[in-house]
């Protein structure tokens, strides 16, 4: 027979898991309150089981697990929807949470979602023959832009992404040193980091903080192609600015 494999995950209380789970579309597929609390859960071909534990301390958890999917796109859209009816936004900070969706150096299309447990459940879609690490850029702004994501949105270091964007930036923006020259990014570029400055100081000061990084990112004129590749960015910038958080 073919093998399955299913992630064992802690969290405080089954109790409060499985209503989030449940919102996000997911069928209970075992419960058990005593002698150990456990239960499990399953959407199409994604199974998850948890255990109780009440020591358990979700904000410093580790736990994760990864699933590869052919609908990336498609189980982001409904995660969120079903969060946003069950809690009436789209909690992108704290717990429970979930990320932006996007493309990573390492040939994936993925979004990190975490749990009351403090489990981060990572979704992806392969869009590259390999999932080896792109080679760092050597160009200033697309390495900044490599480097942030992969720290930011990848290992959650909020701060570190921050400082590697700003050292970006206070070498020249749209503003004061334009493509052409040699000196500045490109205007696709500037709204990426922008963007990503925004969300990463969203995490780490509140939503409020995201303002100022926005409203450059909106200054700044794209043409239809750059505002194609820039689809998804320019999708979680108007979440931060609607106050999805």
């Amino acid at each position: 027979m073919a093998e399955t494999v299913i992630p064992i995950l802690p969290c405080p209380s089954i109790d409060d898991l499985l209503d989030f789970y449940r919102a996000l579309g997911f069928e209970v597929t075992s419960y058990q309150k005593s002698p150990n609390p456990y239960c499990g859960v399953r959407l199409r071909g994604i199974e998850l089981q948890f255990f109780g534990m009440k020591s358990h301390d979700p904000a410093t958890s580790y736990s994760t697990c990864y699933v590869l999917t052919d609908d990336v796109d498609g189980l982001y859209a409904s995660f969120r929807t079903g969060l946003k009816a069950a809690l009436g936004k789209v909690p992108t900070r704290g717990l429970p949470r979930i990320g932006a969706l996007k493309d990573m150096s390492y040939g994936v299309r993925q979004f990190l979602m975490t749990d009351p447990g403090g489990n981060c459940i990572r979704v992806g879609q392969p869009i590259a023959d390999s999932f080896e690490y792109a080679a760092v850029p050597k160009e200033r702004y697309a390495r900044a832009l490599h480097q942030a994501t992969l720290l930011g949105e990848s290992k959650g270091d909020h701060a570190a992404a921050a400082r590697i964007i700003d050292r970006a930036l206070e070498h020249g923006t749209g503003a004061d040193a334009g493509p052409g020259d040699g000196a500045g990014p490109t205007p696709l570029q500037l709204v990426q980091l922008l963007a990503l400055r925004a969300e990463m100081a969203a995490q780490l000061d509140g939503l409020h903080a995201a303002t100022p990084w926005l409203d450059r990112a909106d200054a700044v004129e794209l043409d239809d192609a750059e505002r194609e590749s820039a689809r998804d960015v320019l999708s979680r910038a108007a979440d931060l600015r609607t106050g999805e958080d």
